[in-house]
């Protein structure tokens, strides 16, 4: 047999890296919050973490025996997706909330399109929406941290405003902060009431710092994006610092801008469309925190967001590599 010498377009790129190593990259970048959040809200965190996670193996898994595909379980993403999602809830919402919505996530969002990569939005925050739309009451039933001890007790009352709730007012909101003995340094480790990605952003931002360092995502998304909702709050709070402060530690902003923005299936391929990506997802979360009925923005923002990839990637191009300029 003749050797044959194949000439092929660049880039040629190889990599070692697989699905499984990224996804496994993204679990250990978010555990330390996810100890946090265990810390904070105790077995009611614990509960919520297990059963997302099992909704989303043990469906993925049922669905792959069942149409006879070959498993992808031992890829982590269907963890990876669990575990987003149980960011994405009150560590109170009952365990067959979070089973539902965990089998939802990728039976609904991820398998029927056709699996890992096919998906056109977020699976967790597509889950989360759509447990937001069943069990309102039960999704906005927000717990105050060390209100169960670690039987899962009541030993306070469990109801409380998160954060987000006093700033919808403006930036005369601090001053509720304040009553309520909310201060900054609370919102930045996460000793607030809220979801449980809310437990500590200092975590957050350590595990997407870590993501970078290990070359999993880059700087372009969460820094477009977290510095886009810090302008727009700090001009439209009437320049005060501390409001547009406040802003980027409440909520899920650092969660999303880290782990949900950046998800590769969801995400514009170029960096040019990164950027518009981000920007768009900046401002409609701040609109619809300034502006809207509901006081997060992060979760529908991203979502939005997700839809216009495909038409951002068909309008913004990279030049093609060996292009030559007539």
């Amino acid at each position: 047999m003749e050797n044959k010498l194949i000439v092929s377009s660049s880039p040629h790129v190889r990599s070692g890296e697989d699905t499984s190593y990224i996804m496994k990259q993204v679990t250990i970048a978010l555990l330390p919050a996810a100890i946090a959040g265990v810390y904070f809200f105790r077995l009611s965190a614990l509960s919520a973490i297990f059963f997302c996670i099992l909704g989303s193996v043990g469906s993925e898994f049922l669905y792959q025996k069942l149409t006879k595909q070959e498993s992808t379980i031992g890829d982590f993403s269907a963890v990876v997706t669990g575990l987003l999602l149980a960011f994405n809830v009150p560590a109170s919402l009952p365990w067959w909330m979070c089973l539902l919505g965990g089998i939802f996530a990728i039976l609904v969002v991820k398998m029927l399109f056709g699996g890992i990569g096919c998906n056109f939005v977020n699976p967790a925050l597509a889950a989360r929406a759509f447990l937001l739309a069943s069990f309102p009451v039960a999704m906005t039933a927000w717990t105050k941290p060390g209100a169960t001890n670690w039987i899962g007790k009541n030993i306070d009352a469990v109801s409380t405003a998160t954060p987000l709730s006093f700033l919808k007012a403006g930036a005369p909101g601090l001053g509720e902060l304040a009553k309520n003995g909310i201060s900054l340094s609370d919102m930045m480790i996460g000793n607030i009431g809220g979801c449980i990605g809310e437990t500590s952003a200092i975590l957050l931002i350590l595990g997407g710092v870590y993501l970078m360092y290990k070359g999993i995502i880059n700087y372009v998304i969460p820094t477009y994006y977290i510095a886009t909702v810090f302008i727009l709050t700090l001009i439209l709070g009437g320049f005060n610092f501390n409001f547009a402060l406040y802003e980027l530690f409440a909520g899920g902003l650092m969660l999303g801008g880290f782990f949900m923005l950046t998800d590769y299936t969801t995400s514009p391929m170029t960096t040019k469309g990164q950027i518009i990506y981000a920007v768009l997802a900046g401002i409609l979360t701040t609109v619809i925190r300034l502006f809207g009925g509901y006081p997060e923005g992060v979760s529908y923002s991203i979502l939005l967001v997700n839809v216009m990839t495909p038409l951002i990637d068909k309008y913004v191009k990279d030049r093609v590599f060996g292009e030559v300029a007539k």
